[in-house]
């Protein structure tokens, strides 16, 4: 095996911008507004290729299915089989995204027969007004959630940190977050 280099696949979303293009060197392709820049997925229908040396032109799942633990590592490989577990990925927040929360494994298991998603941020480059939601302010109960809803307040709610570049955010399935416009991040998840 040798250093593997993976072709990016860039995603237009409607809150992308163009710092991809500008910080990172990303094409754009014909798109827009690049919002995200997957660097390793083995996701099906968007795996990586390979972009050098013998491998060229070969998916990450032919890679696994081929090189198995040699490649993933013995553990990985005898827990995810030829599914590959983490999907990196760079974001360019150029507006607010939306607030998410996902499942953990038990409750993606029972309801989509997938993985929870976990994932880790580190904040790259940020704008100065640049922020996170990470969680809520206080604990609150599914009633006043649904009035702070019905309101029209839920972001009274949430907790806004703001961010700089060299941050890190650990973001476990469950919690509630969203990533503020002029974040640039890159990111990790589980799938």
């Amino acid at each position: 095996m040798y250093p593997l280099k993976f072709q990016p696949i860039v995603k237009d979303k409607i809150w992308g911008g163009h710092k991809l293009q500008e910080i990172f060197g990303k094409q754009p392709d014909g798109l827009p507004n690049i919002g995200e820049s997957w660097e390793l997925s083995g996701y099906p229908t968007d795996a990586s290729v390979v972009a050098n040396g013998y491998l060229a032109g070969k998916t990450l799942p032919e890679l696994i299915e081929k090189y198995r633990g040699q490649l993933v590592g013995e553990r990985v490989y005898n827990r995810f089989g030829n599914m590959f577990p983490l999907l990196f990925k760079l974001i360019d927040a150029n507006d607010d995204l939306s607030i998410q929360v996902h499942p953990d494994d038990e409750t993606a298991g029972k309801r989509h027969q997938s993985l929870g998603k976990t994932e880790m941020w580190y904040v790259l480059h940020a704008e100065p007004e640049a922020s996170l939601i990470i969680g809520f302010t206080k604990k609150c109960t599914k009633k006043q959630y649904l009035e702070a809803l019905e309101k029209g307040e839920v972001e009274t709610l949430l907790q806004k940190v703001p961010v700089q570049a060299g941050d890190v955010f650990f973001i476990p399935a469950g919690l509630v977050h969203a990533i503020g416009r002029g974040s640039h991040l890159r990111l990790q998840t589980n799938r």
